[in-house]
């Protein structure tokens, strides 16, 4: 800059804000149901698919287990979802 400067401005900053801590992911309310749940449906459908031995029970519990997801409270959702249980050919028991 030849000849002109620039007038000096003062800028005032504010003082840092203290960043509040990071909240986990409240568990689901009772009535909703877990999100994995259609992962797991997804995930079973693709074992399905890739190999032709095992039983459906079979490679949902082993889906189930990996996921560290209990069996009883899927099994119940299925159960609310109705026509599920007979789209995976598990039927009723």
């Amino acid at each position: 800059m030849r000849g002109k400067q620039r007038a000096k401005t003062v800028v005032n900053l504010e003082a840092p804000r203290k960043a509040a801590p990071p909240q986990k992911a409240p568990p689901p309310p009772p009535g909703e149901t877990d999100p994995l749940y259609g992962v797991v449906l997804l995930k079973v459908a693709l074992e399905l698919k890739r190999r032709k031995e095992g039983s459906v029970e079979e490679i949902l519990r082993g889906v189930l287990a990996r996921m560290r997801i209990p069996e009883a409270e899927f099994q119940a959702f299925l159960k609310q979802q109705g026509g599920r249980l007979k789209e995976l050919g598990l039927g009723e028991r």
